[in-house]
């Protein structure tokens, strides 16, 4: 009988192994096929047919590699309903999350915590001021408006949840039953508001002097806030404008002369401002500021709050434009650049488009391509077959913070008691309670103060403040409801709680904002008609309807004419410059009127042959109207001037690759200025290395400069040990006015603002000296032990973050949505404007959003591109693909005849009628 031999396990163990191995990958490829499903079954249809209720024709979109669409279409209104169409395919999770901001009601997605921005935003009225402009509109525009909404919700109808965007799947984590709602021509022209938010001239500037005004001097005043250099800084426009007839301001007051308007009266403006110099020097003014310190701090937090959501908001942003006539170019047709200066958020602002008739027609006039906003129909800047156009923020001061004497529900005006506008609304909360607010308004405005605990109030006891007069009307009517009180509780039949009635109302001080953003207007026509225009004087007529946000417009024309118009609503104020908050109990500041626009800056065919525009002063100081005194102080105007003439003189017909080569540039006349001061000091042997990068450097902000990367270092620890005792919340960014506050100082080594009690230095150049120090140490903790080595790219970087999900702070959802970092160049008060904020670091937080060169000779050799891509879903070929293009200056040819569009089209998709 033989002997069985016992048979291995490992085969069975092996067996076991593999097995588990096996359904662990299965699970995981059906999980990696679930995430793939799931981010890209709401990835668009881009060709075949595609059948859409609401057409009356069938409609064409090109789209190239980049995902670019060019719309063609019989009629207007199809054209619209497909630019509708086609942004709910690339961003509607965006345009959905706008309108939710727009209309504040931020908390019906995320919950409670967005309880605050919602009250405020329904405080300033966005959504209601919108509505009412949808009722002003004309029949035409309103049609377009309506047609774009048919072609969101064609997009909207047969889609729901992770079809629609991967930001719904995400959604649902937290809020699983929200479903989009139908879009409305409402929901687009709401976004204006927010973008006029978005520049919304000097409110921080406003806030900034009064919480400065109580504990400085005015000659600190004035270094901290110093005027535009109109002697070294070019303006846009010299001279003064036409004087014309004063357009009313909306709500005039009633008892204000109709004939009076000191925008066409120098006299009247010079009173004007010699009023506000004498209420600038009041104690009253400072002790006011004093005593609203806390609040104004408080309300400065609130404000940055909204655009945070939008993309940071800022001192930085702005923008460049030029336009160079064809004298000067190598086609003998004009050339214009554009770049504007925004937040840089994911994805890009911007969506680029092109809309055309099939024949161009009094019934469908448009032939135009250029930068759309999703959830907006038309073209906000670009060009049509006769005219291209830019934009850059002229600045005006159209907002004024007015302090309001408040009692119970009434408040002061000009010696009696008015009743404050009150309404209530409900914020709807996902997950939570319907939460109730009480909105008030004065003559002005909307109250602004005492929101939410978050925001801060005003202290009830303001009037006691010793300086500050108490309101001597109100304390008359305070007595009198104390008088009345006390008979009612005297009376026999005194109800018990009678008592509580006899304390007065107590008075206490408030802040109102007046903004022209909060008056219907007409901007939301004033698009079509710019997309239409064929002339310089149909440009002046669409830009006559830009009410707000008040821009800087660039023009040419294919005829080789150039031109400057500055639209929008100004307003004439009877006293005060709009620098600090004025008392809101009198009439005696407020507006009157708004400056003419046949008084507004313009030019045209210049004699020079270019107009630059950089948010510098648009006129002199000769100009008879006040537009603002916080213009942009011109360091980037004056770099593009310089560069603009050198080529000039050099007698070589400028080109397309110049204009791109420009916007590129990235000295820095602040670098140029420091450090010839800092090179002449003694340092120590351990700074000695990191000073050396200085040698021979040409003060440019190059990604791979190690100087650069020292200078800006330099230039954070400078602001921040100089200006140590500056208040809370009023340090500086490192932006143009802190470039011009450095450069004043440097020629005042003993002035006492050199003196650091964080440094523990005394005059300019123990400051500097240890300044360097610090900064060379920081310097190897961030890049290492050698200077050499450093880089500016590696510590200035750009995160492309999505506006809503991007912090988030869950790693994985951050992962999903955002992108970078990205090494890139520039800084603030650079033309290259990569501008970072110094209070916070050296990451990136104002880019410009998209480039465009177009050339009036030749349209197809024009050029562009995005921050990002044209797509708003992750992980979709053109969400970044545009990025690396811009992070290295380079674009993309910019196609606009329609045989090369067709030749470069790799998707065509045909939506027809449904008959």
């Amino acid at each position: 009988m033989g002997t069985d031999v016992p048979r291995s396990r490992r085969p069975r163990r092996l067996r076991a192994l593999f097995i588990t191995l096996g359904i662990v990958l299965s699970l995981a490829l059906i999980a990696a096929g679930l995430g793939v499903w799931t981010v890209t079954r709401s990835f668009p249809t881009l060709a075949g047919t595609l059948k859409l209720g609401g057409l009356d024709g069938d409609v064409t979109v090109y789209r190239d590699d980049a995902g670019i669409p060019q719309i063609v279409a019989s009629s207007a209104a199809d054209l619209f309903l497909a630019e509708g169409y086609v942004h709910a395919q690339d961003r509607f999770w965006e345009m959905d999350f706008r309108r939710h901001v727009t209309a504040g009601r931020l908390s019906e997605l995320f919950g409670e915590s967005q309880v605050p921005t919602d009250t405020f935003i329904r405080t300033l009225g966005w959504r209601a001021v919108a509505e009412q402009e949808v009722k002003l509109l004309d029949p035409t525009t309103l049609g377009y408006y309506t047609a774009y909404a048919r072609g969101v919700n064609a997009y909207l109808a047969d889609r729901q949840g992770a079809e629609l965007s991967l930001e719904y799947a995400t959604l649902a984590l937290q809020n699983p039953g929200y479903t989009p709602e139908p879009w409305t021509a409402a929901d687009s022209i709401a976004w204006l508001k927010a973008m006029a938010w978005d520049l919304r001239s000097n409110l921080d500037e406003e806030i900034d002097r009064a919480l400065l005004l109580p504990t400085l001097s005015d000659n600190d005043m004035a270094l901290l806030h110093p005027d535009y250099p109109y002697a070294t800084h070019p303006t846009i426009v010299g001279g003064a404008a036409p004087q014309a007839e004063s357009q009313p301001a909306a709500n005039p007051d009633p008892e204000a002369d109709p004939e009076a308007n000191p925008g066409a009266d120098s006299d009247a403006n010079a009173n004007a401002d010699a009023n506000a110099d004498s209420d600038a020097d009041s104690t009253a003014e400072r002790t006011t500021s004093l005593a609203l310190s806390t609040p104004l701090a408080d309300l400065r937090a609130a404000l940055a709050s909204v655009p945070e959501l939008l993309g940071p908001a800022g001192g930085e942003i702005g923008s460049n434009s030029w336009v160079v006539s064809g004298e000067h170019t190598d086609t003998g047709k004009p050339i214009l650049a554009n770049d504007p200066h925004l937040g840089a958020v994911m994805p890009s602002v911007w969506y680029q488009v092109g809309l055309r008739c099939e024949t161009v027609s009094a019934e469908c006039p448009f032939d135009v391509a250029g930068y759309s906003f999703s959830g907006l129909p038309g073209v906000i800047i670009g060009h049509n077959s006769r005219i291209a156009w830019g934009f850059t923020n002229l600045g005006p001061d159209v907002a004024d913070l007015y302090l309001e004497r408040v009692t119970g529900d009434s408040y002061e005006y000009d010696g009696a008691l008015k009743p404050l506008t009150v309404r209530g609304e409900k914020i709807k909360v996902a997950g939570g309670s319907d939460v109730k607010i009480e909105i008030r308004s004065t003559e002005h405005g909307p109250i602004v103060s005492g929101l939410t605990p978050e925001f801060g109030s005003i202290a009830a006891d303001y009037p006691d403040v010793e300086g500050v007069p108490a309101p001597p009307d109100i304390a008359p009517a305070a007595d009198a409801a104390a008088d009345a009180a006390a008979d009612a509780a005297a009376a026999p039949d005194a109800d018990a709680d009678a008592d509580a009635t006899t304390d007065p109302p107590t008075t206490s001080a408030e802040l109102s904002l007046q903004w022209t953003a909060l008056t219907p207007g007409r901007t939301a026509s004033a698009i079509f008609a710019l997309n239409k225009a064929s002339s310089w004087a149909e440009f002046r007529a669409a830009a006559s309807l830009f009410d707000v946000p008040s821009q800087n417009l660039i023009y040419a024309d294919v005829d080789g004419n150039i031109g400057y118009q500055a639209p929008g609503l100004i307003p004439i104020r009877k006293a005060g410059d709009g620098t600090l908050p004025v008392p809101g109990w009198t009439s005696d500041y407020g507006w009157t009127g708004f400056v003419p626009f046949d008084a507004m800056p313009q030019s045209y065919n210049p004699p020079s042959g270019y107009i630059v525009t950089a948010n510098n002063a648009a006129v002199d100081a000769a100009y008879p109207a006040m537009l603002t005194q916080d213009w942009d102080l011109g360091y980037r105007a004056e770099q593009i001037t310089v560069r603009l003439q050198a080529l000039l003189d050099s007698g070589t017909p400028l080109t397309t690759a110049d204009m791109s080569s420009i916007q590129a540039d990235n000295y820095s006349a602040a670098a140029a200025t420091l450090v010839p001061v800092l090179k002449t000091l003694t340092v120590t042997d351990a700074t000695a290395d990191a000073l050396a990068l200085f040698t021979n450097w040409d003060y440019t902000l190059d990604s791979d400069s190690a100087a650069a990367a020292y200078f800006s270092i330099v230039w954070r620890n400078l602001l921040a040990d100089v200006f140590d005792s500056l208040p809370a919340g009023t340090a500086l960014t490192g932006g143009d006015r802190s470039f011009a506050i450095i450069a004043t100082l440097l020629d005042r080594p003993d002035d006492p603002w050199w003196n650091s009690e964080t440094l523990g230095t005394v005059g300019r150049d123990d400051t500097l000296a240890k300044v360097l120090e610090k900064a060379s140490t920081e310097g190897v903790t961030l890049m290492g032990a050698k200077p050499a080595r450093w880089t500016w790219g590696s510590i200035h970087t750009l995160e492309l973050t999505n506006a809503s999900f991007g912090e988030s702070g869950i790693g994985p959802i951050e992962w999903l949505f955002n992108r970078g970092p990205y090494e890139v160049a520039g800084g603030s008060s650079v033309v290259n404007a990569v501008g970072w904020d110094a209070t916070v670091g050296y990451t990136v937080d104002w880019v410009p959003s998209m480039r465009q060169v177009v050339s009036l000779g030749d349209f197809d050799s024009s050029s562009w591109v995005n921050l990002t891509g044209a797509s708003g879903h992750a992980f979709h070929p053109n969400y970044t693909d545009q990025t690396p293009l811009w992070q290295h200056h380079q674009t993309r040819q910019w196609l606009f005849s329609l045989d090369a569009v067709k030749k470069a089209a790799t998707n065509t998709l045909t939506l027809s009628p449904t008959r």
